[in-house]
């Protein structure tokens, strides 16, 4: 009860201090906004042989593997606000106030999920008068998964954030995670499209059980057994990521 209590302070305090900077949410939406606009019309062509046969086809496929690289890549690049405040003595503050040390980590890890679904509604929204579809209840659970992707890649971001002695250190270990991730979990294009040796290197990546319940739920086929499991692999990764994250900051903030 008390870490709940804690969490959703932290959680607030979080929150009010992106409110009153708009503009980093306004950033972030850039570079996926020029994908959505630039890249995606040029898949209706290079999908054909997978069935995609109009422009809201290849929307179909290609916006949820953009929600899915904005929630890994972001996610992972969350750790810079953590040593920001670091370097500032925000943290090392904490340590005399009563609040639970995994509630600092969680209550910032939720601001950072919350700033990723305010920008995938935003992008869904946007991806709509090209033709893109998809039901309300699938909607929803697919942002339910967006959410628990962003938790694990925030969560692994802090933690990394904990370890390394600074911004010069962190900035190559993420690089060389995310590019890894994000490319074999299929975001740009579809895994289905990989020769095997490849396909069989993606289903050992996390990430791309995530990206393919994603594509499932925004074409309609929620029974599919890629939403389960992209569900349950997605869940039990943010949960290991969580517990190792918070285990770290409760070491760190004592």
């Amino acid at each position: 009860m008390k870490l709940a209590r804690d969490t959703w302070l932290v959680f607030q305090r979080q929150l009010l201090l992106m409110v009153r900077t708009p503009a980093w949410l306004a950033v972030g939406l850039l570079q996926p906004l020029f994908y959505l606009l630039l890249f995606a019309p040029l898949l209706k062509t290079a999908l054909a042989s997978s069935g995609a046969v109009s422009t809201a086809d290849a929307y179909r496929v290609y916006v949820p593997g953009l929600l899915s690289a904005l929630a890994v890549m972001g996610g992972l690049f969350t750790g810079f606000t953590l040593l920001g405040e670091l370097h500032a003595g925000i943290v090392e503050r904490s340590r005399v106030t009563p609040v639970s040390r995994v509630a600092l980590l969680l209550g910032r890890a939720l601001r950072e999920v919350v700033a990723l679904l305010v920008q995938a509604a935003i992008i869904t929204a946007l991806a709509v008068p090209f033709g893109l579809t998809v039901g309300v209840g699938d909607l929803l659970l697919a942002f339910a998964l967006l959410a628990l992707m962003a938790l694990m890649a925030s969560s692994v971001s802090y933690g990394l954030a904990l370890l390394v002695p600074g911004d010069a250190a962190l900035g190559p270990i993420v690089n060389t995670i995310a590019q890894p991730l994000a490319l074999l979990s299929g975001t740009l294009l579809p895994i289905a499209l990989a020769p095997a040796w490849l396909r069989t290197a993606a289903s050992w990546n996390p990430c791309y059980w995530g990206v393919e319940a994603m594509r499932a739920l925004f074409t309609g086929q929620v029974d599919s057994p890629a939403v389960w499991r992209g569900l349950l692999f997605t869940a039990v990764t943010a949960a290991v990521a969580v517990a190792w994250a918070a285990r770290l900051f409760a070491r760190r903030i004592r």
